[in-house]
């Protein structure tokens, strides 16, 4: 079956990579006869023996016949499957850390049993990351036999539960609850790449070991690759907490916005959905608001106010980005149609939605923790991924993600038939030419699955179908729980149905219904199989590649096409002017499809160029945010070493000789003693260091910064040694240690709010002809160094000085689960639980002002009468 389909493959310069597969396929077969004489027992215990060959150095590779042979056997026993030939090429390229391209219905879920069983062999859990929660049971679900056979471990990880299969319950579900803990110590683990993403967050904000879940990153296989790391790719992952309430002034420039002129006041950018407001709009504004400079540095809050409303009037459309559902405003996923419950937009603009639509607002949030998907994923030392649509996008895989892309072939030649697009003037003359299409594949009972790009769209079409009296299923981010239901009975006779975007991914559809009547599935085939019907094309050709996928799965007989108006989005906004002089030249009625060779070019030209600027903002995001990166590693690594270490005496000893090193040098930086700052260095000294220290303590006469700098330190490290022995060692280190911790998060928090700042308004550089990422570069790494001497000097502040008191636990604060860009939000999720009456020793050292809070000596700005903030006075030594 193999050979069959190489010189296919030959011509698309594959075949190279795919004599390499074929060849640990030819070993593979080679062990079946004997592997198939095994009893069900024996699997394990010929894992178990493999694990101690790998364990006494052989290489991995070298077990992958082996290894391969096995799951196999197994899988065709307990789910009555066999892996085809090509379904083991498919494993051996994600073994080698690959993109496996597959189309839809070849069996990707069963082909992951192939990497993970090889690599559990090392005794390093497999992440297998998936687009939603119920595919991720389902598939763990599914496959679990195979594993439990091979004595491999699995569990399932969803939003706030987790799951461990047990083959010794009863009935079908045999998964029981576990904590996340547990479920991290599986041979594989199925989950979502926001539960894996977040709980590596979580991790890192974390309190104790104990509190920790991942214990490695050694190799993930995604599912719907392209999905997740190129379609998310730009969607970082953020937990938030609550930061200050500005409800009344959303609902203030909800106001404002309709009461400006688009293209007198400001304009819009439809491709990248940004706003540039004019002068003219600018003085309106000023006007409306009471203020003489939007500009000024008190009001650059207004400014960002401003914006996020136009964008929320002007950019984004009710039941096409979002929903409003029970109060609530709902994002819509523009590549799945699904709703993105607990996900809300940045930078205030979800915020401004709500004020648009009159319902509650929710305040915004200030970022605890964040990584973007791409980088979350580079950390894994060895990646892998599926799907039916990635050879678009290989350059980016490899560009990105050092991925190679291998295409396998089809196990059955493809046989589905993808027609001409038609294109029509009106959106209404298309809409009319699709249900009359409908009708007449549903007359003779060949289902039709029809493709959607928005809610409002799927919407309009069932109403149409309805009043031609066309039965039929509507699937769209609104009715997603029966979506993998909907979704599996699209290939039964006669039925239609209508699906925003790629809702159901990962479901199969069978004709004839699943689980499939085989008299009914050749009626279909003979009636022509699925057929698809796309209403827009999508602005990447991948997208358009997996609706058209879903038909003709396994060789199955089929069709697709593409039903067009020139008023669609993709269209009108790229390839307006060449449809345009192509409907004057013809001048054809509305009701009568084009099909012309210079409009087709066109698409496809608009579809290239939308691809290019995307891949260009995920590559520059990536730019700014590895600068992050590399930040959040050192950070992250600095607070392991926290959490890790019982006794932190040398981390303060360390801090202390940093901080009074630096300070010493600063004030006596002069080569003449009388012109040292001793009062102000021993000020400063006094604010870490709980004793007074005087010029009486020094000979005056032949004082150097050397002897006050070793009895700084001498009187440091003698506090230090005391407040130990007073409190015990125990208590010391972990009061040491929380301290450590509270300061670090806190500082860190600051950081990223700063950070965030000046990335959105570094851009600005480049009127100054200066480069954007360098000056990133640049101020990031100071702040950086800011943050490490800031949480020094915060930390030996707060060792020196905190009190002891006993009193009992109370719940932690709520924290606040975010995607931004599209910010994702759980609610409701805390860190701790409270138990009874149990103590909890708390260390206090008095109120905590912030740096930007008044200071509490009370001084003021002379110029402006303002309280001075902290962090620009008494705070300015400490920061």
């Amino acid at each position: 079956m193999v050979i069959k389909h190489l010189a296919k493959a030959l011509r698309f310069g594959e075949g190279k990579k795919l004599k390499d597969l074929e060849a640990q396929v030819v070993q593979v077969n080679a062990l079946e006869d004997e592997v198939s004489k095994l009893d069900d027992a024996q699997f394990s215990k010929e894992m178990a023996k493999l694990t101690k060959k790998y364990e006494n150095g052989e290489p991995l590779e070298f077990f992958l016949p082996r290894t391969f042979a096995l799951t196999r056997e197994t899988a065709k026993r307990k789910l009555n499957m066999r892996h085809f030939d090509v379904q083991i090429m498919g494993g051996t390229a994600l073994a080698q850390g690959k993109i496996a391209e597959m189309v839809t219905g070849e069996g990707k879920t069963l082909v992951a049993t192939l990497p993970v069983a090889l690599q559990s062999l090392t005794k390093n859990a497999t992440h297998l990351v998936t687009v939603n929660d119920y595919l991720a049971k389902r598939d763990a679900s599914w496959m679990a036999p195979v594993y439990d056979t091979l004595g491999i471990s699995v569990a399932a990880i969803g939003h706030e539960v987790s799951y461990l299969y047990d083959s010794s319950i009863e009935g079908d579900d045999k998964f029981r609850q576990i904590s996340r803990q547990e479920a991290y110590l599986a041979g594989v683990v199925y989950g979502t790449n926001s539960e894996f993403g977040f709980d590596y967050l979580r991790d890192n904000m974390a309190n104790s070991r104990e509190q920790k879940t991942q214990n490695s990153h050694a190799f993930a296989i995604i599912d719907e690759v392209d999905s997740i790391l190129i379609d998310e790719a730009r969607t970082p992952l953020i937990i938030s907490g609550p930061a200050e309430k500005s409800g009344p002034i959303y609902n203030k420039f909800s106001k404002i916005a309709p009461a400006l002129k688009l293209g007198e006041d400001y304009e819009i950018e439809e491709k990248t959905k940004t706003v540039s407001i004019t002068d003219e709009g600018i003085a309106k504004a000023e006007n409306l608001l009471g203020v003489d400079n939007l500009y000024d540095n008190v009001n650059t809050q207004l400014v960002d106010h401003l914006y996020s409303s136009l964008k929320a009037y002007a950019l984004f459309k009710k039941d096409v980005d979002y929903v409003v559902q029970d109060g609530e405003v709902l994002i819509v996923d523009e590549f799945t149609g699904r709703l993105m419950e607990g996900r809300r937009y940045s930078e205030g603009l979800h915020q401004a939605i709500e004020a648009k639509e009159g319902v509650a607002i929710r305040e915004e949030n200030q970022t605890l923790a964040t990584i973007t998907l791409q980088n979350y994923f580079r950390m894994y030392e060895k990646l892998a991924g599926m799907t039916g649509t990635a050879a678009t996008e290989a350059d980016e895989f490899m560009q990105i993600y050092k991925l190679e892309t291998v295409v396998i072939p089809t196990n059955r030649e493809l046989i589905r038939e993808d027609l001409a697009d038609v294109i029509y003037k009106t959106e209404e003359a298309k809409y009319k030419a699709v249900v009359e299409n409908v009708a007449e594949r549903n007359e003779k009972g060949q289902p039709v699955l029809l493709g959607t790009v928005a809610i409002e769209k799927s919407e309009l079409l069932s109403k149409m179908l309805k009043r031609r009296g066309i039965a039929h299923n509507v699937l769209n981010a609104k009715h997603h729980e029966q979506e993998a239901e909907f979704i599996a009975q699209a290939g039964k006779k006669g039925a239609v149905t209508v699906a925003t975007n790629m809702a159901g991914r990962g479901v199969d559809i069978v004709l004839g219904g699943n689980p499939q009547d085989e008299k009914e599935a050749e009626e279909v085939k003979t009636a022509g199989g699925l057929h698809v019907i796309g209403t827009e094309r999508h602005e990447s050709r991948r997208i358009d590649n997996q609706l058209r996928g879903r038909s003709g799965r396994q060789g199955d007989a089929g069709s697709t096409q593409f039903f067009l108006s020139v008023g669609d989005d993709l269209m009108r906004v790229f390839a307006a002017d060449k449809i345009k002089w192509v409907m004057e030249k013809f001048n054809l009625p509305e009701d009568q499809p084009i099909e012309h060779r210079l409009i087709s070019k066109s698409i496809e030209t608009a579809q290239k160029q939308v691809e290019s600027h995307n891949f260009s903002i995920r590559k520059h995001t990536l730019e700014y945010d590895d600068v992050m990166n590399k930040q959040r590693e050192i950070f992250y690594s600095e607070r392991d070493k926290v959490l890790e270490h019982k006794d932190l005496s040398d981390q303060i000893k360390d801090f202390l000789t940093t901080v009074i090193e630096g300070a010493v040098a600063s004030h006596t930086a002069s080569a003449y003693p009388e012109e040292w700052d001793l009062k102000g260095l021993f000020t400063f000294y006094h604010q870490f260091v709980p004793i007074k220290v005087s010029e009486k303590d020094f000979d005056m006469d032949t004082i150097t910064n050397d002897e006050i700098r070793d009895y700084l330190l001498d009187k440091a490290f003698e506090q230090l040694d005391a407040r130990r022995k007073k409190l015990g060692n125990e208590q010391f280190n972990q009061m040491v240690q929380y301290i450590l911790l509270e300061v670090m998060g806190e500082r860190w928090k600051e950081h990223l709010s700063q950070l965030d700042y000046l990335r959105e308004g570094i851009n600005l550089r480049a009127i100054a002809q200066r480069d954007p990422l360098v000056e990133f570069k640049n101020e990031a790494y100071d702040n950086f160094q800011q943050l490490t001497e800031s949480i020094k000097k915060d930390s030996l502040h707060y060792i020196f000085r905190a009190e002891i008191v006993e009193q009992p636990q109370s719940h932690l604060e709520e924290a606040v689960y975010d995607h931004s860009a599209y910010s994702a939000m759980s609610e409701g999720e805390t860190t701790s639980h409270s138990s009874g009456g149990s103590q909890t020793t708390t260390y206090t050292a008095g109120p905590k002002v912030g740096r930007n809070d008044p200071c509490p000596c009370g001084k003021t700005n002379p110029d402006t009468g303002k309280p001075l903030k902290y962090k620009k006075c008494c705070g300015k030594e400490a920061s």
